[in-house]
Formats: C-alpha cells, structure tokens, sequence
C-alpha cells in the first residue's frame, strides 16, 4: 500500500497535487485543474481543505529508509 506524501520533485506550491497525483498514479496537471476549478466553485471549501491538507501530510521524505518505522529492541 502506497503511502501519501507531498511530492518534492512534482511541487508548485506546496507539492499536495504533486503527491496526490503521484499517489492517484495520474497526471498532476490535471489533479492542480480540478483543485482550481473547485476552489473557483467552492467559496473557499477547497482552499481551506487544502491548507489543512498541506498541514497534515507530511513531505517525500529524503531518504527511502526514514519511510519504515523505526525499530525497537
């Protein structure tokens, strides 16, 4: 199961279409498309949604490992 991450390669703004686009296995352009398109349309519903989004999910991280829990003994 793949996990979400806001993408470091694939960022405009904060990189959550990036990432949700690259977890969706979709293009991003077309995932930051809609997000607009919503925002326009939603009164701010989307905007506020997605800063709380920006907040929750965290970065790609940097290096593969730091993805695993780390280990107790």
């Amino acid at each position: 199961m793949n996990k979400l991450f806001r993408s470091r390669t694939d960022s405009k703004l904060t990189g959550l279409c990036g990432g949700l686009a690259e977890w969706l296995g979709i293009n991003a352009t077309l995932i930051r498309l809609i997000v607009v398109i919503a925002a326009l349309c939603s009164f701010g519903t989307v905007v506020l949604i997605y800063i709380i989004g920006c907040l929750l999910v965290p970065k790609t991280p940097l290096h593969p490992y730091d993805i695993t829990p780390p280990y107790h003994s």
